[in-house]
């Protein structure tokens, strides 16, 4: 899944960050526009750009590529690491478990690398590894899944899960606005998972802006193709007739699609979650339920080693007045529908 460079709307998709830091304009520092141009560069921050410079090795700890979407965030953080001939990036073989993945950051550790990038399989469980790291002198770039103590990374890069629901409640509620009592249904990832719990708060609240619309089931899955398949089915036999489907993840989504089509059910339309290059073929062709899927961009990992390079080489980000790297950084979740997406096309994962 590569990561290209995306004009106009998909500015929404990456935000800030995930524009490669060589690719954003140069913002200078200065709030006089009567200072001569010698001073203004003088108060330019020492931003990291596409040329090469510093040579720094990154340390990946990714996850286990068992999910689409995982196996993007591996192949965008690769991918990117390839661009810059001065980044030497140092990758673990990716695991679910907390306890091998805390040995496989120890080793990062213990090989010196001048900076990290963590996907924790479980943030709460690896914050005491970052930790370490940040105590040893390796910066740390926290990737989406957040450690417990913000003293346990120097930047953390991920997406937006309650903005992810609110525009998947907006989007849906924009269709329905003008029918009376309309029904909707959400088809929920896992809920042990704060992620799925700010998903579905999001996506309720937004709902509160429209009092014709109910909620009037919600199934929660596993992130994948069979649970969505079980749960979906589960869903049409509760519910006789309805007008809107949220999907929290595109990969459960295709075993709710087929769920569907086994039940011969069209009467409603699909909103899916993530952003697959299935869901977004699907809403090209506009000849099924999904007509829409909200963006949760792999691209972040992408951005995370743009940010990685620049703390290794102590700049900040192109585009950015600072002479350091952001804290933080939340990615955008944006709405695909037929009417865009031909620009997002390129950034769907398989």
């Amino acid at each position: 899944m590569p990561t290209p460079s995306l004009p106009s709307r998909r500015g929404l998709l990456f935000g800030t960050a995930a524009v490669s830091a060589g690719a954003l304009l140069t913002t200078g520092c200065t709030s006089n526009e009567s200072n001569d141009s010698k001073d203004a560069d003088a108060r330019q921050a020492d931003v990291a750009q596409d040329k090469p410079g510093k040579k720094v090795t990154i340390g990946f700890a990714g996850p286990q590529a068992d999910h689409g979407w995982l196996n993007a965030i591996n192949e965008n953080a690769t991918s990117r690491a390839e661009k810059y001939s001065d980044v030497t990036l140092v990758t673990t073989e990716g695991s679910n478990d907390t306890a091998q993945q805390i040995g496989q950051v120890e080793t990062l550790i213990n090989k010196k690398v001048d900076v990290l990038v963590i996907l924790p399989a479980d943030g709460k469980a690896l914050t005491q590894v970052g930790l370490k790291a940040m105590r040893a002198g390796i910066p740390v770039v926290n990737l989406d899944r957040i450690f417990a103590s913000p003293q346990a990374y120097r930047c953390w890069i991920g997406g937006d899960n309650y903005g992810m629901g609110l525009n998947a409640g907006r989007y849906i509620g924009e269709r329905l606005k003008d029918k009376k009592n309309a029904k909707v249904v959400e088809l929920a990832g896992m809920d042990n998972l704060e992620l799925t719990r700010q998903r579905t708060q999001g996506f309720d609240d937004a709902l509160k802006n429209y009092p014709n619309i109910k909620k009037v089931a919600r199934q929660a899955a596993e992130f994948t193709v069979e649970s969505g398949q079980a749960k979906m089915s589960q869903l049409l036999r509760a519910v006789p007739e309805f007008d809107a489907l949220w999907n929290h993840d595109d990969d459960q989504g295709v075993g709710a699609e087929r769920a569907i089509q086994q039940a011969g059910r069209d009467e409603f339309f699909m909103v899916g979650g993530a952003g697959s290059k299935h869901a977004m073929d699907a809403i090209r062709a506009d000849n099924t339920v999904l007509k829409a899927t909200v963006l949760y961009p792999p691209t972040m990992a992408a951005s995370a080693i743009d940010l990685a390079r620049a703390l290794g080489q102590g700049k900040g980000v192109n585009g950015l007045a600072e002479f350091e790297i952001p804290a933080s950084l939340t990615l955008y979740s944006a709405v695909v529908t037929k009417d865009n997406v031909e620009e997002y096309l390129p950034t769907g994962f398989v």
